[in-house]
């Protein structure tokens, strides 16, 4: 990678996992990372549980809303973090690709999605440490 590196979070609908990813990642890299998020099924709206979740830490996502997975948004990235999107996550040769693992907040109440934002805050964390060795 030169310059900025480019990271997409995608998950099946984009309205949890991959955008608290997303804002988690851009608010930690202050512009060393470009950032997106994307849907292979994006839903109607955000999870509520999240938003109120993320707005705990002070992150606003109520502006935010479910975006659709295109094969450009791949060819952008230079990492690509999938997060449950199955076999419609598209695969580029020479793109850096990781998977979390993560529980999908869907349906899930405030309590249960506390667990999975602070998961997603320690995995972006370390991912910034790799991405940005000189912020060390």
């Amino acid at each position: 990678m030169t310059g900025v590196p480019h990271v997409l979070f995608v998950c099946r609908h984009n309205a949890g996992r991959s955008q608290m990813a997303a804002a988690l990642l851009d608010h930690e890299a202050s512009g060393r990372v470009r950032v997106s998020s994307a849907g292979s099924e994006p839903a109607r709206e955000l999870n509520p549980a999240v938003v109120q979740a993320m707005a705990e830490i002070g992150l606003d996502l109520s502006r935010e809303f479910p975006k659709p997975l295109t094969g450009s948004q791949v060819q952008a990235a230079d990492i690509v973090i999938t997060m449950g999107c199955g076999d419609a996550c598209p695969v580029y040769p020479g793109k850096r690709y990781l998977d979390w693992d993560l529980p999908d907040p869907a349906g899930l109440d405030l309590a249960a999605v506390r667990p999975i934002r602070d998961s997603i805050r320690q995995r972006v964390r370390e991912l910034l440490h790799d991405l940005t060795p000189s912020a060390r």
